[in-house]
């Protein structure tokens, strides 16, 4: 059984609608001016994966939806908090082609909205009445400030190994996403080997989105991103895309110097930045990039056998498929 990509969000549209607006509750602030900024940092949500996995691993089960809905919001109001913290800490002014709450207020003000917004995604992870949960919950906050963590420092070696790498962004991105599926499948009350089945998925399945992310800031413009191309280098972040890119290269190859001298914060030069990331978006390297995030995807699918229900693991094989095939 073949589902749309385009069909999942219709099928799965009135849990959706719940889990937005339990989301909109968590987010509410008493200051007129903070509130209708987060508001609108709510809104302009982007493809809800996390909720959708989460919501999906229980489909096949016997699940309770006001705590499935509770828990799925709790997933989306953490990653909406991390995306607070990660625009600070890269003093990013644009996301998602709009203005980020640190372009508006002090970088004080946008890290204590973001503490707000993680204690309002835990108190939502609390209202499910799942110890098993919370802990799934407090685990994910771990990982991903661990992930963060390794990007700051240890995430600008160009010499670093794409296992360092992996690690990373399971940290950054693909906890959020396995700790998401097992809590879905906790609350569905499923076997336990599908539990672990299904939070494995969840993992190859973040690390194949991460991978393509790190492709798309490379391979789109600006103008697709609403960001500048080759962001993660201009930060003096490290991807696999420049990883490969750069793995070619002989030792005293002037564009390896060059890479060098962008992640240190050394080469302003905007031409002579602009002419790496063509350089880079032009190589072998973004296929190659694309080919481990498709050997994630396809472990990913292989891991679907377990649960009882076709229409279910249709769906979650197009999650999958959406989630490598975006441009965006």
């Amino acid at each position: 059984m073949k589902v749309q990509t385009s069909d999942i969000f219709e099928i799965m549209q009135a849990e959706l609608r719940l889990v937005d607006e339990r989301v909109a509750r968590a987010a509410r602030i008493d200051f007129p001016l903070v509130s209708r900024l987060v508001a609108d940092l709510v809104r302009a949500r982007g493809k809800r994966l996390r909720p959708i996995l989460l919501l999906l691993a229980a489909r096949s089960y016997d699940y309770d939806r006001d705590r499935l809905v509770t828990a799925a919001a709790g997933v989306e109001m953490l990653h909406t908090a991390s995306l607070v913290h990660d625009d600070s800490i890269d003093r990013a002014a644009i996301r998602r082609g709009m203005p980020t709450l640190n372009s508006k207020l002090s970088s004080g003000a946008v890290i204590l909205i973001g503490d707000f917004l993680f204690a309002q995604s835990a108190i939502l992870a609390a209202a499910t009445e799942s110890t098993r949960v919370v802990a799934i919950f407090a685990s994910a906050l771990g990982d991903i400030c661990d992930g963060q963590l390794r990007e700051m420092l240890d995430g600008h070696r160009l010499d670093q190994a794409q296992a360092d790498y992996e690690k990373r962004i399971y940290g950054k991105t693909a906890a959020l996403f396995a700790s998401a599926a097992e809590m879905g499948a906790v609350i569905g009350q499923a076997p336990e080997s599908d539990i672990q089945a299904l939070r494995a998925f969840g993992a190859d399945l973040g690390l194949a989105f991460q991978i393509i992310d790190d492709v798309l800031d490379f391979r789109e413009h600006s103008d697709v991103l609403g960001k500048p191309a080759g962001n993660d280098l201009r930060q003096g972040v490290v991807t696999l895309p420049t990883m490969l890119f750069a793995a070619q290269l002989p030792g005293d190859a002037p564009e390896r110097a060059t890479i060098e001298a962008i992640v240190s914060g050394e080469e302003r030069d905007e031409a002579r930045i602009q002419a790496i990331v063509d350089a880079i978006r032009s190589s072998d390297a973004i296929v190659r990039a694309e080919d481990v995030a498709a050997a994630f995807a396809d472990r990913a699918r292989a891991r679907l056998h377990i649960l009882p229900d076709p229409e279910t693991r249709a769906m979650l094989r197009d999650v999958v498929e959406l989630a490598v095939s975006r441009s965006s």
